[in-house]
C-alpha cells in the first residue's frame, strides 16, 4: 500500500533500514558483551554452568561405582566369615590327636 506522497514512502523506507541496522548493531553489542564476558570468566576461572552440570554427573557416577565396589568388597568377607565360625567341633566330638 503506497501513498501519493513521495515523502511518506521515502520516510518509510528510511524507517525500515534504520530498524534494520538497529537490529544489527544490537546483536553485535551482544556478541561482543558475551565475548568481554567470557574473557573475564576465563580470567577468573570460572566454569560455565554446563560444564558444571557434566562434572556433577560424572561424580555422582564415580560416587556410585565406588559404592558399588565396596559393597562388593564386603560382601565376599561376610561370607568367608561365617564358614570359619561354622567349623568349631560339636559337642561329643574331640578332636583327632596325633599317634591315634
Amino acid at each position: 500500500m503506497h501513498s501519493q506522497n513521495p515523502f511518506l514512502d521515502e520516510f518509510a523506507k528510511f524507517t525500515q533500514a534504520a530498524m534494520g541496522i538497529a537490529q544489527t548493531a544490537g546483536d553485535e553489542a551482544k556478541t561482543a558483551f558475551r565475548a568481554q564476558a567470557d574473557r573475564w570468566a576465563a580470567e577468573l576461572d570460572l566454569v560455565r554452568r554446563d560444564d558444571l552440570e557434566v562434572l556433577k554427573a560424572q561424580v555422582a557416577a564415580l560416587q556410585a561405582e565406588v559404592a558399588a565396589l565396596k559393597a562388593e568388597k564386603a560382601a565376599p568377607e561376610k561370607v568367608a566369615a561365617k564358614p570359619a565360625a561354622k567349623k568349631a567341633t560339636p559337642k561329643g566330638d574331640k578332636p583327632a590327636q596325633k599317634g591315634e
